[in-house]
């Protein structure tokens, strides 16, 4: 969760500076080149220390700025996975390539950010929010990430889970079910007899049903329970006592009588605990880790001072 936060922040970076780059100079500025806005090309430059302590291989420093191997690599990831997406033959892969982007990527984003800073801009208001709320983002993160990483669940939770739920942890059953719709019970116990005295429900259905599903002998294919948003007759075409090859008898529906006929069934079946063991422990530990989080929230709103003012809010 965290990398990919710091990456998402990084990608966008990463567009802006290369897209300016291009706007600037479509030719690469050689390896040695003074701060941009340096009034004297010439003048020594004032000595940049790395505000957080660098780990890493330093493969460069620009004014005693580090930049380290991980960066690198780092970088040169996003930029492949967005910039190189749809053009495999664009992606950095060689190690001239990555020398190639440090040097003229790089190290020209660290020029530019060590006078950017020299200038305050750092400083301005609306960079400052900007920055200051990226730090909280990611520091809420960073939080959620340690608080959560630790969260396991036992295999007596898992056991527990699975007896519990295992009714419900089944594969969707599916039914074939053909069907007859009529407007009055009349014609229903009509064409039930018919069908109890050997009718075959699928021509009877072509010529009598007034459902839409009659021009293909009421077949609705197989469906799932809910697709009809009908209970009724769910309750009849799910039934246990329902059998492959056997009809209903009459119900009424919304637009007319009904008559069902099960032609078969498929899915249904019951998940084995070694088969669902994987996803019930991601789930468990999904749902400890949110339980967590909102218990620590808990806890630090009983104890802050929080002051809503909703009409200030348009």
């Amino acid at each position: 969760m965290k990398d990919l936060y710091y990456k998402k922040v990084k990608i966008v970076f990463i567009c802006l500076v290369i897209l300016s780059f291009y706007l600037i100079s479509c030719d690469k500025l050689p390896f040695k080149i003074p701060f941009f806005g340096s009034k004297d090309a010439t003048a020594p430059q004032k000595q940049e220390s790395s505000p957080v302590k660098v780990t890493g291989t330093i493969i460069a420093k620009v004014n005693n700025l580090p930049i380290t191997l991980e960066d690198l690599n780092e970088d040169i990831e996003s930029y492949n996975n967005l910039v190189a997406q749809d053009n495999p033959q664009l992606k950095i892969t060689t190690k001239e390539q990555k020398i190639d982007y440090l040097k003229n990527e790089m190290i020209r984003r660290s020029l530019i950010y060590q006078d950017a800073l020299k200038r305050g801009l750092d400083k301005k208001e609306d960079i400052a929010r900007i920055l200051e709320k990226t730090k909280q983002d990611l520091l809420v993160v960073e939080m959620v990430r340690q608080e959560a990483e630790n969260v396991d669940a036992t295999t007596q939770e898992i056991n527990d889970y699975y007896n519990n739920y295992k009714d419900q942890l089944k594969e969707p059953e599916e039914r074939q079910i053909r069907e007859i719709v009529v407007p009055t019970e009349f014609e229903a116990k009509e064409i039930l007899i018919q069908l109890l005295q050997g009718g075959d429900f699928a021509t009877i259905a072509s010529q009598r049903s007034k459902s839409a599903s009659s021009k293909n002998g009421g077949d609705l294919g197989f469906i799932k329970k809910g697709t009809k948003n009908f209970k009724e007759f769910d309750d009849i075409a799910f039934s246990d006592t329902l059998e492959a090859g056997k009809i209903s008898n009459i119900f009424k529906g919304s637009d007319g009588y009904y008559i069902i006929k099960l032609e078969a069934k498929r899915g249904g079946k019951q998940m084995t605990l070694s088969e669902m063991w994987d996803d019930i422990k991601r789930a468990l530990i999904f749902l400890k880790q949110q339980q967590k989080i909102e218990n620590i929230i808990n806890q630090l709103t009983a104890s802050a001072k929080i002051e809503v003012y909703e009409g200030a809010i348009q």
